[in-house]
C-alpha cells in the first residue's frame, strides 16, 4: 500500500557544512622537522645527514591495480608520483624517425632482430658530458620513454636568458634542488673560504653531494657514483640504466705506476681501473624498482617496440639450423644461432693443434685470451651456476 505523501519532511543535518567549515580554506606550507642524525657544522656551512633514503621506511615500491581486464591483472608499476606530467622540453629533443626504429641500419639491412613499431616518442637529448660550470636549478624530474633511468630538467641563468639542458636524475632528486659541475675546475670563490689550499675532506665536503658532477679523484673513497666517463674528455658511459652505480674503492695514491688511475668496483663485481680525470656522479642512477615491474600482457611490449622470439626448434628448416623434422628434435647437432654459427667457447692450442669446443651459456666467445682487458683489476665472478658450487665445495674439502 502506496505511504500518502507528508506535507512537512523533517529536517536533515547538513554534513557538507560541518565539511565545509572544517577545511582549510587557505595554503600553509609546513617546514618537515630535522630527522635524527643531523649535523650542521655553521664553520663550513655544512648540513650532514644519514644516508636514507628519501621514500618512507615500509613503504609501498609497486602499485598494483583492480583486475578488471586480463591485462591489468599482472600489472605492477613502480610508484613515481613526484614525476612531471606535462610534455618535455622541446627544444632538447627530436623526432624517432627513419629505419632504426625497425632495427635496420642506414642501407636497409635488420642488424637487430625483434624490433619493430612502437609508440610514437621523442628523443631527449642528455647532457653527458656537464662540462659547463656553475650552480643549476633542478626545474623537474621528468619519465624518459627512451631509458629506464629518470631525467632532470635543470636551468641556469646566463646573460639574461636562461638555459636548459638534461641530465640522468640520481635516486631521490626532487624539484627544488641545486646541483653543479666541478668538472672544469673548483670555483675560486670555493678556494677562498677554505683557505685557499684545503685537504681533500674539506673539498669533498663542500663538493661531493648527490647529483654533482666531479672528476674521479676529487671522488672520496666508498662513494657511490654513477654516470661515469672512460675517457679524460668524454662523456659518460657506464653506470647510466636505472638502479645502477659503483664504488670507489682506491686512488692508488703514491702508486708509481698506476697513481693516475681509480679504482672503480661495478654493480656486477668487477673492479675496473679508470682514468682520475674522467667524470662521475654522486649517487644512484633513478628508478631503482624498474627491474621489479611486470608489465602484464603482450601488448606492452609491442608498445615498447619489441616483436617477439621465436625458438629455432619451432621454425621450418629454411628458416633455421634447427627447424623442421618431425617432433621436437634439432637433428642431433650443437646449438647453432640463426646464422649457423657455434653457440660455444671455441679455443685453439696451437702447440698441441687441438680444437677445444666448451659449451658456455654467455654466447659466443669472441676475445682471445691472448687480448686481456689491461683495465680490469679483478674480473667479474662468472659461472655462478650449481655446477661451480658444488666445484667449490669440492675444493673446500679438499
Amino acid at each position: 500500500m502506496l505511504q500518502p505523501s507528508r506535507a512537512f519532511s523533517q529536517p536533515r543535518l547538513c554534513s557538507q557544512c560541518f565539511h565545509t567549515l572544517s577545511r582549510r580554506l587557505y595554503p600553509v606550507e609546513v617546514q618537515p622537522p630535522l630527522s635524527r642524525g643531523v649535523g650542521i657544522n655553521k664553520e663550513l656551512d655544512i648540513e650532514s645527514r644519514p644516508s636514507e633514503h628519501p621514500e618512507e621506511k615500509n613503504a609501498a615500491i609497486l602499485r598494483t591495480y583492480k583486475p578488471r581486464t586480463p591485462g591489468v591483472r599482472h600489472l605492477k608499476r613502480p610508484i613515481n608520483d613526484h614525476l612531471y606530467k606535462g610534455r618535455p622540453y622541446l627544444p632538447l629533443t627530436f623526432s624517432r624517425r627513419g629505419q632504426h626504429i625497425g632495427g635496420r641500419n642506414k642501407t636497409g639491412k635488420v642488424t637487430v632482430r625483434h624490433r619493430g613499431a612502437g609508440a610514437k616518442r621523442r628523443i631527449r637529448t642528455i647532457d653527458f658530458n656537464r662540462k659547463e660550470p656553475g650552480r643549476r636549478l633542478v626545474e623537474r624530474i621528468e619519465h624518459d620513454p627512451g631509458r629506464n633511468a629518470h631525467i632532470a630538467l635543470l636551468s641556469h641563468a646566463w646573460g639574461g636568458a636562461t638555459q636548459y639542458s638534461y641530465i640522468v636524475a640520481p635516486q631521490g632528486m626532487r624539484a627544488g634542488e641545486r646541483v653543479e659541475s666541478f668538472r672544469s675546475g673548483i670555483p675560486s670563490q670555493l678556494l677562498r673560504d677554505l683557505g685557499g689550499n684545503p685537504d681533500a675532506g674539506m673539498l669533498a665536503a663542500k663538493t661531493a653531494f648527490r647529483g654533482n658532477c666531479l672528476p674521479l679523484h676529487m671522488v672520496p673513497p666508498g662513494t657511490t657514483i654513477y654516470n661515469i666517463g672512460l675517457r679524460r674528455n668524454g662523456p659518460a658511459q657506464l653506470c647510466r640504466s636505472a638502479g645502477t652505480f659503483a664504488t670507489v674503492v682506491s686512488k692508488n695514491d703514491g702508486h708509481p705506476q698506476y697513481s693516475d688511475y681509480v679504482d672503480v668496483k661495478l654493480k656486477s663485481g668487477e673492479v675496473r681501473r679508470i682514468q682520475r680525470d674522467c667524470c662521475a656522479t654522486i649517487g644512484v642512477a633513478s628508478n631503482v624498482n624498474f627491474n621489479r615491474r611486470q608489465l602484464g600482457k603482450a601488448g606492452r611490449k609491442r608498445w615498447l617496440g619489441i616483436r617477439p622470439t621465436v625458438r629455432g626448434l619451432a621454425m621450418n628448416a629454411s628458416d633455421h639450423p634447427h627447424g623442421g623434422g618431425r617432433g621436437k628434435s634439432k637433428g642431433n647437432v650443437h646449438p647453432v644461432s640463426i646464422w649457423g654459427q657455434l653457440v660455444s667457447n671455441v679455443n685453439v692450442n696451437l702447440w698441441l693443434c687441438i680444437l677445444i669446443i666448451s659449451q658456455t651459456k654467455s654466447g659466443y666467445k669472441t676475445r682471445t685470451k691472448s687480448n686481456v682487458n689491461r683495465y680490469v683489476v679483478t674480473p667479474r665472478p662468472r659461472s655462478e651456476g650449481k655446477k661451480a658450487k658444488k666445484a667449490k665445495k669440492k675444493k673446500e674439502n679438499r
